[in-house]
């Protein structure tokens, strides 16, 4: 099977890649997605996308926390972009490539109104602009919203315009292995999950945009499909992962699930109250309370949890209170959350309090690229010939160490953008379909054989407990000590997933191979977050080690890479991070 593109993954910088690639007029773009593409991960994002229109602005007199309104026509705007790339560095802790945060964030107007054009539809304010909300870390309301649905309506406006440039979509085929010969990337081999077979798929560009890993963790907003695959299938082909210690614990995951509450939660106006019923960000944040950025949020309900002051049975839960907020502004702005609550917990927020806790979100980590979505080799920044990366999978690096809410959204969308344009410069300027040596889809037909065969345990049960190290030994507060012991458990689990076995050995559907083959990807690279994680000894953005308690800029401030370098294991290296020292130099991080 031969494209000219084939692009693995069909959220937003998946399909924003296609899209652009296919405008350019690259004639036989493919996406391949796992599950339907309408129901990838980026249609789950609530919230806002981050964009400093300046649509809205403080009521004179109303304090940091008041109400808002429109901006006048006449009016000079409340935001800027300046104020956005100083806020997102800051919200780094200063780990963020400043001159990708720079094109991050003065791409944002253009990618927002080209959403509108396209009939995005976006919540509105009174006089018909786009509406804004505030999130942590941000300055000003930047957040654009559609009600607490904004990556469902994001998702659904790119896919129609892919459909309408010819893109064609695998649906429901499960990527397993990339092809890179001679540092040249050269295809895919892929399952086509409704009968089993497993093909060669080549191409003359291929892009990954599979992705954040949040499965890995035992609480997690991420959905089930969320298992790093490209993650791990680049890692296993030598490709370097870069920043992979930082993975962000979000505030309000409902209790217990860690299906999320949105931020639009805390920027409409809601409290978090320990079991006193104190508002106990004022100790921790006084200026931001409840919006300060998300690390410090999970960190100051963790501390509260761990001092004996969360509710619930088992003293592991913090309350989310919306009741003030009243039900009009509820069931306008936050319809969806508030059915979650009701199905999930028993909890309405109009009347009640929801219990909530931290739970993993978002992998700042990744394949790491530059400013196209080219996929970097090495700390000198060769690029693997033919690859590109965007989204949550790659880190190209804007959030750093932490991100701000309402800029994954926008990351994806700007340089799954930025990415479409470059392959199309690729493959327009004579890229050739590469020479494949061997049969690349056979090995991994006796990988699937292998599982077959095995007579070891589930490979379920080695999952269940990678999932309890990573929460319990490298979630929101680490040590050295569990840091080690977490390593040799992976260490463990890998040994034991070479004869782990599935109980379904048909061809026909066969979820239970695909969970096995995930919890493979997942073992893999959870080495590399503990790794880096070891290795650093310093707290920053949502790294926090209770043994190092501060930021170290004259040893810390630089990136981690993440290789394998086959027998010999993992490596690290370390690459420098872009700062303009005149205009952004580090500084302490308060709020």
């Amino acid at each position: 099977m031969e494209h000219d593109v084939l692009i693995v993954g069909a959220g937003l910088a998946g399909t924003w890649a296609a899209v652009i690639a296919a405008q350019q007029g690259v004639r036989d773009v493919a996406v391949l997605s796992k599950i339907h593409p309408l129901r990838s991960h980026s249609g789950a994002a609530q919230g806002g996308i981050a964009a400093a229109l300046g649509n809205v602005r403080p009521v004179p007199g109303s304090g940091p926390r008041g109400p808002l309104e429109a901006t006048p026509a006449n009016a000079e705007p409340a935001d800027s972009w300046e104020l956005h790339m100083f806020d997102t560095i800051k919200g780094s802790d200063w780990l963020g490539d400043q001159d990708a945060i720079e094109i991050l964030v003065k791409d944002a107007l253009d990618v927002l109104y080209t959403y509108e054009k396209m009939g995005c539809v976006f919540s509105r304010t009174a006089d018909g602009r786009i509406a804004q909300r505030r999130f942590g870390g941000h300055q000003a309301p930047r957040a654009n919203y559609a009600a607490d649905r904004t990556g469902h309506v994001l998702l659904h406006t790119i896919h129609e315009q892919a459909l309408r440039h010819g893109v064609h979509f695998y649906s429901e085929w499960y990527v397993m292995d990339l092809i890179v010969e001679e540092n040249i990337c050269r295809g895919v081999v892929a399952m086509n999950v409704l009968d089993g077979s497993i093909h060669t798929m080549r191409a003359k560009a291929v892009l990954f945009a599979t992705g954040g890993y949040g499965r890995a963790f035992q609480i997690t907003s991420n959905a089930y499909a969320n298992t790093g695959d490209g993650v791990a299938i680049a890692y296993r082909n030598g490709v370097p992962l870069m920043d992979m210690e930082f993975v962000q614990f979000h505030p309000t995951g409902l209790y217990r699930h860690g299906i999320l509450m949105s931020e639009a939660c805390r920027g409409e106006g809601g409290y978090l109250l320990n079991s006193a019923g104190e508002r106990f960000m004022q100790n921790y944040a006084a200026d931001k309370m409840e919006l300060a950025p998300r690390d410090l949020v999970s960190r100051s309900e963790q501390t509260e949890i761990d001092e004996g002051r969360g509710v619930m049975a088992d003293k592991q839960g913090i309350y989310l209170d919306l009741r003030h907020l009243g039900a009009e502004r509820i069931l306008a702005k936050l319809p969806e959350v508030r059915q979650i609550a009701i199905d999930f917990v028993g909890a309405d927020p109009i009347t009640d309090l929801v219990p909530i806790q931290p739970t993993a979100h978002y992998s700042m980590g990744g394949i790491p690229t530059d400013v196209n979505g080219r996929v970097l080799a090495n700390a000198a920044g060769d690029w693997v010939q033919g690859f590109f990366a965007a989204g949550e999978c790659a880190c190209v690096s804007v959030h750093g160490a932490n991100r701000l809410g309402s800029n994954s959204l926008l990351e994806a969308s700007v340089f799954g953008r930025r990415a479409g344009y470059a392959i199309a410069e690729y493959v327009l300027g004579g890229a050739q379909q590469q020479a494949v040596a061997g049969d690349p889809a056979e090995a991994n037909r006796q990988r699937v054989h292998k599982l077959f065969r095995n007579e070891g345990e589930l490979a379920e049960q080695i999952l269940v407990e990678l999932r309890q190290t990573m929460t319990n030994k490298c979630g929101i507060y680490r040590t050295a000590e569990k840091l080690a012991e977490a390593q040799r458990e992976i260490q463990g689990y890998q040994e034991r997933m070479k004869t782990a076995r599935v109980m379904d050995k048909s061809g026909r559907f066969n979820t239970d191979l695909l969970a096995a083959l995930e919890a493979e990807h997942l073992v893999l690279f959870s080495e590399a977050i503990v790794a880096g994680a070891l290795a650093r000894t310093e707290s920053r953005g949502a790294h926090s080690r209770v043994d190092f308690k501060t930021r170290d800029d004259e040893q810390w401030l630089k990136h981690t890479l993440a290789q394998r370098n086959g027998r010999s294991g993992l490596a690290l290296s370390y690459k420098p991070v872009t700062i303009d020292y005149e205009k952004y130099p580090p500084q302490k991080r308060q709020y």
